[in-house]
């Protein structure tokens, strides 16, 4: 495995991460025992950043993260860990707190379902609007000062916001979707990031299995999977989007990978700040996205695939509009 820095003042990291996620409910039911087995493969595999959220079903993700890494040395993995989206009994999105006093009682309950000291990364999973980000970064500062959490990080935030966080304290990297079409980034806050020492984590590098090349017109979204109520996954839009994926199917076999690996391999490609999370929820995904490591695109394997699926080329937005509208990273 590949290492690399996450930022100029975070830690070394595994080139690429395993986000968590949808081992919790987001894209339908998942199986425990695989779960576990999977995380356990990634960390044996030399993946040692762990990524998830505590309203990753209400708690359950951490507590699933918590049994998997039980004996395993503390010092072997890291953790990332989002805070403050507020979610209803029934898993309605409810808003965000990134208040001082919820930023630290977050934390307290993440610690004790990841069976932890410590997280080794933590960030608000959105901007709270209603809490300026200097008193949210403050907090986590403090609780860096008191040694429960080692960095900071942002998510899903603007390059006004960026700037304004880092600051009030070093950001070691911003978490924000990025895939060949998923590319918003690339005008203003990428670059923002680099000049100030801030790493991309990009998660939904294959656009939530969209351009992986196991998605069909025909797959089922089951009730509760988030893709059943996201643009780019609605009938019309998917069937233009697996065009795309079709497209990265036939480049990908010039380079003797699959789409995935090839999609993975891409976002690699862009350079050595920006660690792809892998959101497979298999031993099986899980392994061919590794492949992605030994894929070696070249500077016109990537132009190539820039060809084939131009930047504006996603049909359909990232997220539903409720979403998108509240966005800051959409804000500029």
């Amino acid at each position: 495995m590949r290492a690399t820095k996450l930022g100029r003042n975070g830690p070394a990291v595994s080139a690429l991460g395993l986000g968590c996620m949808g081992m919790s409910g987001m894209y339908g039911p998942s199986d425990r025992a695989e779960s576990i087995a999977t995380i356990r493969a990634a960390l044996a595999a030399g993946i040692d950043l762990l990524d998830t959220g505590d309203f990753y079903g209400m708690g359950h993700n951490e507590l699933l993260i918590g049994e998997a890494l039980r004996g395993v040395p503390r010092e072997q993995y890291m953790l990332s860990v989002k805070f403050g989206a507020q979610r209803g009994p029934d898993g309605a999105w409810l808003g965000y707190d990134a208040r001082p006093a919820a930023v630290k009682t977050a934390l307290a309950y993440s610690l004790g379902r990841l069976g932890t000291d410590h997280v080794d990364v933590y960030r608000p999973a959105r901007l709270d609007r209603a809490v300026p980000v200097e008193e949210t970064i403050g907090a986590i500062a403090e609780l860096v000062g008191e040694g429960y959490v080692r960095h900071v990080g942002l998510s899903e935030v603007g390059v006004q916001t960026i700037r304004r966080a880092a600051a009030v304290h070093p950001i070691c990297d911003l978490q924000i979707e990025y895939s060949l079409i998923s590319r918003g980034i690339e005008p203003e806050i990428l670059p923002a990031c680099r000049e100030l020492g801030i790493a991309i984590t990009a998660y939904g590098v294959l656009s939530r299995g969209l351009i992986g090349g196991h998605m069909t017109a025909e797959t089922p979204l089951v009730a509760g999977d988030f893709r059943s109520r996201a643009p780019r996954f609605s009938e019309a839009n998917r069937a233009r989007n697996l065009e795309l994926a079709e497209r990265l199917r036939e480049l990908a076999l010039a380079h003797g990978a699959t789409a995935a690996q090839t999609a993975i391999a891409w976002v690699l490609a862009q350079g050595e700040d920006i660690v792809p999370l892998i959101g497979a929820r298999t031993r099986e995904r899980l392994q061919e996205a590794l492949g992605a490591l030994d894929v070696e695109l070249g500077a016109e394997g990537v132009a190539a695939l820039e060809r084939a699926i131009p930047a504006d080329a996603a049909a359909g937005a990232r997220y539903p509009e409720q979403q998108m509208a509240v966005l800051d990273s959409e804000r500029g």
